[in-house]
Parts: C-alpha cells; sequence; structure tokens
C-alpha cells in the first residue's frame, strides 16, 4: 500500500473512531442526565465517571460533565469530591452562576464561611436583589459574629419584601449587638407575620432569659408549646423560668421532661433547684 494511502487511512480511521467515541459519550450522558432526573445519582455518577476517565487527559472537551458529577457527589453527601469536581468546571464557565450556588451549598455543608461569602457575592452583583441569597449571606455573617454586614444584608433583604425570618435573623443581630429592646421588636414583628413560625419564640426565651425577664419568658413558651406541644427547648426555658419565679414543681416538672428529652443543660438546673422537690 503506498504511503500516502497508509496516511489517509489513518487519518479517516483516527477520525471515525473519534466520532464513534463522541457518540458514545453523548449517549451515556443523555442516560446519566435521565437518571439524574429520577434522582439516581449513584447511577449517574458511574457514567459520568466513565464519560471524564475516557477524555483524559483532554477534560476541556467533556468539562461541562464535571458539573453534572460535582451535583451527583452533591447529593450523595460527598463534599470533598463535589468541590473537586466544581474546581474543574469553573476555570472552563467562571460566570456560570448555578455552578456557583452549588459550591456555595458545598462549602455550607463543609462551615467554609469565607468561601461561601465569596461564592454569593459573586451571584449578587449578578442578582443584588435577590432575597433568599441576601438573607442567607447575612447568617453566615451572623455566624462569623460580623453583625453590621449581615444588618445591612438583612435590611436589603427587608426592603424587598419583609417576612418572619428576616425579622428574626434582624433581631438576633440586634441583639447580639446589645440592644434587648430592639431584639425582641424584631422577634415580635416575626410572630406577627407568622403566629405558627416557632423559632422566635425560642430565640425570644433565649434573650428574655439572658435579660432575667423570667415573666415575659412564661407567655412566649406557652404559646410555643402550642404550637408544638413536645418541643424541648420550650420546656426547658419555661422550666428554668418557673424556677426563678419560685414555682420550683412545675418549674421541675418542666425540667426533667426537657433533660429527658434530650435537652442536657437541664442537669445543672435540676441539681441547683429541684434536688429533693416532689411532686
Amino acid at each position: 500500500m503506498p504511503l500516502k494511502t497508509i496516511i489517509l487511512f489513518f487519518i479517516l480511521l483516527t477520525g471515525f473512531n473519534a466520532y464513534s467515541q463522541d457518540q458514545e459519550w453523548k449517549g451515556w450522558e443523555a442516560e446519566a442526565d435521565t437518571l439524574v432526573n429520577h434522582e439516581n445519582f449513584g447511577e449517574a455518577l458511574i457514567l459520568y465517571s466513565k464519560i471524564i476517565d475516557g477524555a483524559s487527559p483532554n477534560y476541556k472537551q467533556v468539562f461541562p460533565v464535571f458539573y453534572k458529577r460535582a451535583v451527583c457527589y452533591y447529593n450523595l453527601n460527598n463534599m470533598v469530591l463535589a468541590l473537586k469536581d466544581l474546581d474543574a468546571f469553573m476555570p472552563e464557565d467562571p460566570e456560570n452562576l448555578q455552578a456557583r450556588l452549588l459550591r456555595a451549598f458545598v462549602y455550607k455543608e463543609l462551615g467554609e464561611g469565607d468561601h461561601q461569602i465569596a461564592e454569593l457575592s459573586h451571584i449578587l452583583t449578578v442578582q443584588p436583589v435577590n432575597r433568599d441569597l441576601l438573607k442567607w449571606r447575612a447568617s453566615v455573617y451572623l455566624e462569623k459574629e460580623d453583625y453590621i454586614s449581615a444588618m445591612k444584608d438583612l435590611l436589603s433583604a427587608k426592603a424587598i419584601q419583609d417576612d418572619p425570618e428576616t425579622e428574626m435573623y434582624l433581631g438576633m443581630t440586634h441583639f447580639y449587638e446589645g440592644h434587648a429592646d430592639s431584639a425582641l421588636l424584631s422577634l415580635n414583628k416575626a410572630i406577627a407575620l407568622d403566629v405558627t413560625f416557632l423559632p422566635p419564640y425560642l430565640y425570644a426565651g433565649s434573650f428574655c432569659l439572658q435579660e432575667e425577664q423570667y415573666e415575659l419568658i412564661l407567655k412566649y413558651m406557652d404559646v410555643a408549646l402550642k404550637i408544638e406541644p413536645g418541643n424541648m427547648t420550650a420546656l426547658f426555658y419555661k422550666g428554668i423560668a418557673l424556677v426563678e419565679l419560685k414555682k420550683d414543681k412545675e418549674g421541675c416538672r418542666c425540667l426533667n421532661k426537657a433533660f429527658a428529652g434530650g435537652e442536657d443543660d437541664a442537669a445543672d438546673y435540676l441539681k441547683e433547684y429541684c434536688y429533693g422537690v416532689t411532686d
């Protein structure tokens, strides 16, 4: 066979193999996408991995698959590998907001506050009136004790639309800044917006405990226990308030129930107030 014919045959064969391989990858990817839609992340991950392994080391031709596999890893609770795939994907499509949002969720699971803020801030430059992301970033700022930044985001979220969660976070921010009265005003606003939303009652109980407002604790906890009769935190706060108000028998009953239900901090109050107290 002449040399030119051999070279031409090799080129044609190589091209056919690349086309055949590409079609096979597309078939695997379509099948994996269907599996993801049915929340079968484990099987989908296997197919996405076959595509990525087959493309090695020329990953650029299949880089979107890294994002799809990261989704699988995230849903399978493997945050380290999800982050690794996102880090491989992002340089090829750095403005992909869905990938940045997924990476923020991964960082949340990993407890990486600064990285969460970085991803959320990038998205918020494009979507500055995204109320949910503003509240999310505010909650991270709260964890980092950056109350000024948290307040700024919460007020921006409230200006878009107020809701019980935003008011609750505002109450927390006010309290941690040393403004107990403003904190309770925000928590009361959260309750007014949704009387069945339990967390503001519990935060109010916690804040009132620190301010030694025991009668007020009882008012909040009585309503909280109507919403959720078996809430151990509410029983705990109610028990503390009662024993502080010298209503030992009823208070110790609440503290005993709370301790049995998993509120370990009730043990110290039981020792201090309830030793020897009987029904």
